[in-house]
């Protein structure tokens, strides 16, 4: 039995939860049986037992509106992905980037069709701001493939019923797999090297954000909140690469605004390195994560991980990862379906949160407790060997 992964995100070209997810997955697996990853990229690694072929984009003459190219880059290496010849027994596409890859994989070459859902588009509605009419494409094209699939992988319940929600996928066909942690590498090491590379004073606690500039991970809420949060620690946000000019813009002023009423707020504007986001999830005494949208959140299982205890919003996958009262607080989110930028009330929410945070750092005893109990939660129930074994025995059922 062989599989091939479709995904636009692989190392070295990693930005998001969907690439970790695939990055360990694949090695994992490959334990197991012959894996192929197809990406985009220029990697080549030849390998019996993990082979990864990167394809790069052929539009370097394209004059179609810059908010397009994406749209189409990818239609673009889906089609070289089917070019080369396939030999596997199933195609597992992640992100609707390779979705129609998938989709020709499986009425080419008569191979199973497997999605992992890492989100939905429906429930991103502020990706037209940034894909115009791309985004009814990459619509289309998620929900062409989740329907015609073999199997749907749900990272979340919160995920699964999402899909049931939004598609027209029969129950019996979707199973969930979690993300998973590998407890070896994200464990708690010492701090000082990415405390002193940044500039962050090591005589105060901090609290960490970490993730893209997007409405999705509600990274502008969190810098309101900061106005609310106890000037006695230190607000670390490790924030780049943003969705559009206009949400970059929007975290500028934010950012400038609470600095100026607010001491000890840290903006790290650039892609770090993964040892350096273990140091600064080692060295924080509380994880933020204020996402309005979260299928699962493995940033919150690095942070347990790492001993790090977790002030997450209460939506998605959050709740299965994060146990109020165990491992962390939850804050409840109520959304506006004509308004899916905001919470209902961005005050509020923005105050609420703080609010969590000013709890868990003001009791140090019940913050070692969360450490521990996340760390153990994240080794028990969130292996990879684990998450692989359960994808080859769902490839199995389908190959049979």
């Amino acid at each position: 039995m062989k599989s091939l992964l479709l995904t636009n995100e692989y190392p070295p070209y990693t930005y998001g939860g969907a690439g970790v997810h695939v990055e360990y997955l694949s090695r994992e697996l490959a334990r197991l049986m012959p894996v192929e990853v197809r990406c985009f990229g220029d990697q080549d690694v030849p390998s019996d037992s993990l082979a990864v072929a990167g394809f790069q984009s052929a539009l370097a003459d394209a004059n179609s509106p810059r908010h397009l190219r994406g749209i189409f880059d990818a239609i673009q290496r889906c089609l070289q992905f089917n070019a080369r010849n396939i030999d596997a027994n199933v195609v597992h596409c992640h992100t609707w980037y390779t979705h129609m890859g998938g989709i020709m994989a499986k009425l080419n070459y008569g191979i199973p069709l497997v999605v992992t859902v890492h989100s939905l588009e429906p429930l991103r509605p502020w990706k037209r701001e940034q894909l115009g009419g791309g985004y009814d494409f990459s619509c289309w094209v998620e929900r062409t493939a989740l329907e015609m699939a073999d199997a749907v992988i749900a990272v979340s319940s919160g995920t699964r019923a999402d899909v049931l929600q939004h598609f027209n996928v029969p129950e019996e066909r979707i199973h969930i797999i979690y993300n998973g942690i590998d407890p070896d590498e994200y464990r708690k090491v010492d701090a000082t090297p990415a405390l002193e590379r940044f500039g962050i004073d090591r005589s105060k606690p901090y609290v960490l954000f970490v993730g893209r500039i997007t409405r999705q991970k509600g990274i502008v809420h969190l810098v309101e909140a900061a106005r609310h949060m106890d000037p006695s620690y230190q607000v670390v946000l490790c924030a780049g690469a943003p969705d559009t000019p206009e949400i970059a813009a929007e975290m500028k002023a934010a950012f400038t605004a609470v600095s100026a009423e607010r001491d000890g707020l840290y903006w790290i504007d650039e892609k770090v390195d993964k040892t350096s986001i273990i140091q600064l999830y080692s060295g924080a005494e509380a994880f933020c994560c204020p996402s309005i949208y979260e299928p699962f959140g493995i940033i919150n299982l690095e942070a347990m991980a790492c001993e790090t205890p977790v002030v997450g919003t209460a939506v998605g996958g959050i709740p299965e990862v994060v146990q109020d009262g165990k491992t962390g607080y939850l804050v409840p989110l109520e959304q506006q379906v004509e308004s899916p930028f905001n919470p209902l009330n961005p005050a509020q929410f923005a105050q609420d949160f703080a609010a969590a945070v000013n709890r868990i750092m003001a009791d140090p005893k019940q913050r070692k407790a969360f450490a521990k109990a996340g760390r153990e939660r994240a080794i028990e129930q969130f292996s990879w060997s684990s998450i692989a074994r359960q994808t080859a025995d769902l490839y199995r059922t389908l190959i049979q």
